[in-house]
C-alpha cells in the first residue's frame, strides 16, 4: 500500500480545486473536488483563519484521509481578540487585548503543539506571541504579564 502525504496551509473553509491542492493530488488520478469538500467540511471551524492540512492517499486504492492540525498561535490570538491583523509596530503600537481567560484556552489548544512541558510555559508561548503582534493582555504590555506569570499569580489559573 504506498501511502503519499500532501502538507498544505488552507484557509478554513475555503479550500479549492486550484493550486496547490489540485495540481499536486490531480496527477495521481483523485477526485479532487471530493477531497476539497471534505477538506473544507472539517475546517469549516476555523474559517477565516490559516490552517495546516495532512492528505494520506492510498495511491492503490486512491482512498484518502484528511488530518486538520490547529492554526497557528498568532492566528488564534488575533480571532480571539477580534483584530484584523497584527500591529505593524508592535511594542509601541497595539492594535488589540487579549483577556488571560482567552489566552490561556489558546495554551491549552496549541499545549500538545508546542514545544512547552506545561500549561504555564505554553501559555508564556501564547503572551510571547501577543508582545510579537502588538497585543496587550489584560489591558497590560505583554511584557508586564510574563513577569506576573513567571511570579505566579496566575498559578491558580492554570489549576497549579
Amino acid at each position: 500500500m504506498p501511502e503519499k502525504r500532501f502538507k498544505f496551509i488552507i484557509e478554513g473553509g475555503k479550500a479549492t480545486a486550484g493550486p496547490p491542492i489540485g495540481s499536486s493530488l490531480g496527477p495521481l488520478g483523485l477526485n479532487v473536488p471530493m477531497i476539497v469538500e471534505k477538506i473544507n467540511e472539517v475546517t469549516a471551524e476555523f474559517m477565516g483563519m490559516r490552517v495546516p492540512v495532512e492528505i494520506s492517499v492510498d495511491t492503490d486504492t486512491k482512498e484518502f484521509s484528511v488530518k486538520v492540525g490547529t492554526p497557528t498561535v498568532a492566528a488564534l490570538i488575533v480571532k480571539e481578540a477580534a483584530v484584523k491583523k497584527g500591529s505593524g509596530n508592535p511594542g509601541k503600537e497595539y492594535v488589540g487585548n487579549l483577556s488571560m481567560d482567552a489566552a490561556i484556552k489558546i495554551a491549552k489548544i496549541k499545549v500538545p503543539d508546542l514545544r512547552a512541558k506545561t500549561l504555564k510555559a505554553a501559555l508564556k508561548q501564547v503572551i510571547g506571541t501577543c508582545v510579537s503582534i502588538g497585543i496587550k493582555v489584560d489591558g497590560k504590555e505583554p511584557k508586564q504579564v510574563l513577569k506576573e506569570v513567571d511570579s505566579g499569580i496566575y498559578d491558580s489559573m492554570l489549576g497549579g
